[in-house]
């Protein structure tokens, strides 16, 4: 059994995907050192943790029925320290958590820890909404920006928002039964130190000193305000016409994290500025609550204030975006479908002329003096009882199944 647990239950956009592609390609690593990162695919936390809250996500939650016992059970009998990580384990309920705590060997002599990932509501918001886009949502920014701001949360979108964005009801859920020195929170710092990050992340996860491979191969970056509006207005136009299995390779993948993301002269999509004094306040009465309670923070609990509201006549409003610059950005996502057609078009070709290829070598086989006498002996051993006989202690022979000789 594990001697200890590291729980790592979120929250969303806060370097989560660049976190666990480091624990998934650095596993063997990990192990050598006496750390457990249970994965046999990149996505097996996520699929464990749709199992463990009964999530649907697509069609996926039949994929993960008995992910969460499986990660478990692999986690209970490593030894030494054993991680799990995923953004959405954020929204576990109370009765959700319990299982997972006990699955793990809470309360059977394991060690268990909480870690939460959190970055300021400032840049959390619109990183929200530009996460909804990318999952095929139509939804205008100030609906959803109305729709947050709800104080029944009636929405699902509402409910799902402060569900991985509200950190002390997060904390409440995850670290009710944990001492407070077993619930430790990684705060985003602000842009600019993007290796500061890794370091906060690794002292919380004792990675310390360990010579990992930090070379991302599964990141989630940002759009720009024209590059999200872009998508907002194919996903409008297009979500009847493409199928799910369809959207995620190319729009989400394609168009949005491998073509729009390199367009970083764009403007950048921001929280508007007369929503930014709810936002701060709103932040300023989250920190004074999580210094009371006393958990292990690792960072700058300040971090979490956020920066200065953007200036009127700085911000780009995504639902008003430029439209040469929306334009810009449609010429490149053209091309890119266009290169992308191209190339599927060359593998056609070359998979056509393959099947060419083996259909003449066959055609030439049937045409051997040697494979016609052996279809006559056949044929004509078929005919009888005893014929038939021989052949089957040929074939039993030859090891085959087939009704060929």
């Amino acid at each position: 059994m594990s001697e200890r647990v590291l729980l790592h239950v979120g929250t969303p956009k806060t370097g989560t995907s660049y976190l666990q592609d480091v624990l998934f390609r650095n596993r063997v690593k990990l192990l050598a050192s006496g750390i457990t990162y249970p994965a046999e695919r990149f996505d097996a936390h996520f699929l464990a943790a749709l199992d463990l809250m009964k999530m649907p996500w697509g069609g996926l939650q039949a994929e993960a029925i008995g992910a969460w016992d499986e990660l478990a059970a692999a986690v209970r009998k490593a030894p030494g320290t054993s991680i799990i990580s995923h953004e959405i384990l954020a929204t576990a309920s109370r009765s959700q958590v319990k299982r997972a705590l006990e699955s793990v060997g809470y309360g059977a002599g394991t060690e268990v820890h909480v870690i939460l990932s959190v970055r300021d509501l400032v840049r959390q918001i619109p990183a929200e909404w530009q996460e909804n886009v990318k999952h095929r949502a139509g939804l205008s920014y100030q609906d959803f920006l109305k729709r947050i701001q709800d104080p029944e949360r009636a929405s699902r979108i509402g409910s799902w928002f402060w569900g991985v964005q509200e950190i002390p009801d997060i904390l409440n859920r995850w670290g009710h039964d944990l001492p407070p020195d077993h619930v430790h929170l990684v705060t985003v710092p602000p842009p600019g130190a993007p290796d500061l990050l890794w370091k906060r992340f690794s002292t919380a996860f004792g990675l310390d000193g360990l010579d990992l491979d930090l070379e991302a191969e599964r990141v989630n970056p940002s759009l720009g305000v024209p590059e999200i509006a872009l998508i907002r207005r194919i996903n409008r136009r297009a979500n009847k016409d493409l199928h799910p299995p369809d959207y995620r390779p190319l729009v989400r993948e394609l168009l949005a994290h491998q073509t729009l993301s390199r367009r970083t002269s764009s403007p950048r999509l921001a929280l508007p500025p007369d929503v930014h004094p709810w936002v701060q306040q709103l932040s300023e009465s989250w920190v004074a609550e999580i210094r009371r309670r006393g958990y292990d923070v690792v960072g700058e609990l300040d971090d979490l204030i956020g920066g200065p509201a953007v200036a009127a006549s700085d911000y780009a409003d995504p639902d008003r975006p430029a439209e040469r610059q929306v334009a810009d950005a449609a010429v490149d996502a053209i091309k890119a479908l266009l290169l992308d057609n191209a190339r599927l078009r060359r593998e056609e070709e070359r998979l056509h002329g393959e099947l060419h290829e083996a259909h003449l070598a066959l055609e030439r086989s049937y045409l051997r003096p040697t494979y016609r006498l052996r279809e006559k002996v056949v044929r004509r051993l078929e005919r009888s009882l005893a014929g038939k006989g021989v052949l089957k202690v040929y074939r039993a022979a030859r090891g085959r199944s087939s009704l060929s000789a």
